[in-house]
C-alpha cells in the first residue's frame, strides 16, 4: 500500500472515531459538573457526571428538537435541562410532579404530590458528609430521607431562616415540577415555574469524578490533591 493510500485511510478512520464519538455526545451521553449547591447532599458541588440523553426519547443532531416523541421522566429523576431563562445555560434538579400532578410545600418541609405526603422521616444520626462537601456547618440543618417514586435520597432543611413554599399547584400539561434536594437553597419551580419538557437534556445517572477543589488556573479541572475517592461511579439516586 503506497503512503498516500495508507495516509487516506488512516485519515478516514479518524474522521470516522471522531464522527462516533461526537455523534455518541450528541444523542447517547453527555457529561456535566454539578455547579452550585442545590442538590446537595445527593450532588456535591465538582461532582463530574454523566447524562443519559436518550432516556426521554432522541433529538435530530445538533438540534433542540426530538426525533421521537418526548418520554416523560419518573417522579424522583435527576434530570439536567434547559433553563427556562436562558436557551444556552444548564440546570439539575429532581422531578417532583408531572401533568395533572397536585403539588404542596409547606413551611415544616412537608412535601406533598397528589393530595398524598411524600414518604418521609427526619435523620437522626446524619451521614459522614464534610463541611467541605456541604459548604457549611451540618448540624444547622435538618436531614430527612425521602422516597419519591423509586428514588430514595436524602434532603437538607434549614433550622433557621426563609423556607420556599407552595401552596396548591397544579402542573400543566407537557411540563413537569422540579426542586433541588438543598431545599433552602434551590431556585426551582417554585421560583420559576414549571419546565416545558421540551427543556429536557436527559437523566443524570453517574457521579465518574469528584473533588473538593479545582486547579485555580483551570477551574473545571479537580485538583489531584482534593480527589472525592468514594463518590466515583456512585449511581445517583
Amino acid at each position: 500500500m503506497s503512503k498516500k493510500a495508507s495516509f487516506k485511510k488512516s485519515f478516514g478512520l479518524l474522521v470516522l472515531a471522531v464522527g462516533l464519538v461526537m455523534a455518541s455526545r450528541w444523542v447517547l451521553f453527555e457529561p456535566y459538573v454539578i455547579p452550585s449547591g442545590s442538590m446537595i447532599p445527593t450532588l456535591l458541588v465538582n461532582d463530574h457526571i454523566i447524562v443519559s440523553k436518550y432516556s426521554f426519547g432522541l433529538r435530530w443532531p445538533f438540534s433542540s428538537r426530538w426525533l421521537t416523541k418526548p418520554k416523560l421522566p419518573n417522579r424522583g429523576d435527576v434530570v439536567v435541562f434547559r433553563s427556562v431563562d436562558n436557551d444556552n445555560y444548564y440546570m439539575i434538579k429532581r422531578v417532583i410532579g408531572l401533568p395533572g400532578d397536585k403539588i404542596t410545600y409547606d413551611e415544616e418541609g412537608v412535601l406533598s404530590v397528589g393530595g398524598q405526603p411524600v414518604e418521609s422521616s427526619w435523620v437522626s444520626e446524619l451521614p459522614a458528609w464534610s463541611a467541605a462537601d456541604i459548604g457549611d456547618d451540618i448540624s444547622d440543618y435538618k436531614v430527612a430521607e425521602e422516597t419519591i417514586g423509586e428514588h430514595k435520597h436524602f434532603s437538607l432543611l434549614a433550622k433557621d431562616g426563609f423556607h420556599y413554599t407552595e401552596e396548591e399547584h397544579v402542573v400543566p400539561p407537557d411540563h413537569i415540577y422540579l426542586m433541588g434536594d438543598n431545599r433552602d437553597h434551590s431556585k426551582d419551580s417554585r421560583y420559576w415555574g414549571d419546565l416545558p419538557i421540551q427543556n429536557l437534556l436527559g437523566k443524570a445517572t453517574y457521579v465518574w469524578l469528584s473533588c473538593e477543589k479545582t486547579l485555580s488556573q483551570v477551574n473545571f479541572i479537580c485538583d489531584p490533591r482534593y480527589i472525592r475517592w468514594q463518590r466515583f461511579f456512585h449511581h445517583i439516586q
